[in-house]
């Protein structure tokens, strides 16, 4: 028999040669944690004993987050709120504890919390190094998870819990005591041809069951067409959304003449979104990807200059779902035909023909909700290959729906991280403000998945 004492945790462990082996992992607790309760108590220092493995099982690991989530579960009257919030609150209100954020725990309770905490933490970092990680917690997140932003210490990578900070630092709306919002206060301001100001209220859109503001697709395409990639720096072009959208703002219908102006498009019309647009690139790139929103609904035009050949790609529809799209489908391809005319290149129809440019729907799995369509858009910009359309069909494994929420937390630390940002040292400096309450840090180990419907942002 193994002696057990009060700090010594028990695990399980597969070993070959039998079916289940106990292996005693001795905790030795610093004398101040167990008189004192802070959020600046030394982490426990852990030992394992008795096994050879260089790397814990993912497994330990999965499930002694189910206990630490199942011990800190507070079941909440409101059936819309998140199932468990991060337990983030702003530096000056640290060590703070409400009902809602936190339950009665005794001594004995909280001591195996900080254990969990610690062991988990532990388990993750080891794991992490292995070469055979769970294939569950891999992200497809376009080459940004280990992108580097710079603060007055130096060069670091972007951590998880630095992007759940940034996302609810970007996207949640104050409110004061005569019950105004900060929807308005500047941001963001991406500095490319001209300066591309956010606001708050553009990144609120990306939370959880959100419909994506216009703002937040025009600036995924700029921040890609900076990419130093072969992909967007010869191949495709991302036209930012902004002129489209305003002239199906005048033409609602895809008429001709806008009902508003008595007059036919222009792009000189618009003359404010412009300085957005690389003509060198859009007149030069042999693909152009070019968003679409109307209605509420997003969908993806992908326009092969050197054909002259366009197809849709929609995350809901397999074909054009009424007469009135068939319209608004021409109208557009011709805004895109007279862009690609002002920028220098070549009309993807002459004469009247540019008024009856024709686009096929591509069949592609799509969005499972009824807001996530621009999300599917952005990320079809980063990966799709118009080579490998084939007979109008383009062969795709989706997402599950967990993997889609998580893209909205990367998307705005993505935003707010890029170095086109000038307001990027602020981003840092206010999200690092936030803190962790523990024992919610757990929940931020990379074998735990979290989405944007589980973070709080009031």
């Amino acid at each position: 028999m193994i002696p057990i004492d009060s700090n010594m945790m028990i695990v399980r462990k597969q070993i070959p040669s039998e079916a289940l082996a106990v292996v005693p992992i001795q905790v030795f607790v610093p004398a101040s944690q167990t008189t004192t309760d802070t959020d600046f108590e030394p982490t426990p220092m852990l030992r394992i004993e008795g096994t050879t493995e260089t790397h814990p099982a993912a497994e330990d690991a999965a499930a002694l987050l189910m206990m630490a989530r199942t011990a800190t579960y507070v079941p909440k009257t409101d059936p819309g709120m998140p199932s468990f919030n991060l337990g983030l609150t702003d530096s000056s209100q640290e060590g703070a504890s409400t009902q809602e954020t936190e339950r009665e725990k005794s001594p004995e309770t909280a001591s195996m919390l900080e254990q969990l905490d610690s062991l988990v933490q532990k388990l993750a970092s080891s794991a992490a190094k292995g070469k055979d990680e769970s294939s569950q917690i891999q992200r497809e997140t376009g080459g940004e998870s280990s992108a580097k932003f710079e603060t007055p210490g130096g060069i670091n990578r972007i951590p998880d819990d630095m992007k759940q900070k940034c996302y609810i630092w970007g996207t949640r709306l104050k409110e004061d005591a005569d019950g105004n919002t900060d929807e308005y206060e500047e941001i963001c301001t991406l500095i490319g041809q001209g300066e591309y100001i956010l606001i708050r209220m553009h990144l609120a859109s990306l939370q959880a069951k959100s419909d994506i503001e216009s703002q937040i697709v025009s600036a995924i395409c700029l921040i890609l067409n900076q990419k130093n990639e072969k992909r967007f720096q010869e191949q495709i072009y991302c036209l930012p959304p902004d002129i489209v959208s305003m002239a199906l703002s005048d033409h609602p219908r895809g008429e001709f003449i806008s009902p508003k102006t008595k007059k036919e498009f222009r792009v000189e019309a618009y003359l404010s979104f412009i300085p957005f647009i690389d003509r060198k690139k859009l007149s030069s790139h042999p693909y152009i990807f070019a968003p679409v929103c109307h209605s509420g609904h997003w969908w993806l035009w992908l326009i092969n200059t050197t054909k002259r050949k366009c197809q849709i790609l929609d995350p809901l529809h397999k074909k054009a779902p009424s007469d009135e799209r068939k319209d608004i489908n021409k109208f557009t391809g011709y805004v895109f035909s007279r862009l690609i005319t002002y920028a220098g290149g070549e009309p993807l129809q002459k004469g009247e023909n540019e008024k009856k440019i024709k686009a096929s729907y591509v069949k592609i799995s799509g969005q499972k909700t009824s807001y996530d369509c621009g999300i599917y858009v952005m990320k079809w910009l980063e990966l799709i290959e118009p080579e490998n359309i084939k007979k109008e069909k383009y062969e795709w494994d989706n997402w599950p729906q967990e993997e889609v929420d998580h893209y909205r937390v990367e998307y705005a630390s993505r935003i707010l991280f890029s170095e086109m940002n000038k307001q990027r040292d602020r981003t840092i400096r206010e999200s690092s403000a936030i803190r962790l309450s523990k024992p919610s840090s757990v929940l931020l180990s990379p074998f735990c998945q979290i989405n944007s419907a589980d973070i709080e942002t009031g």
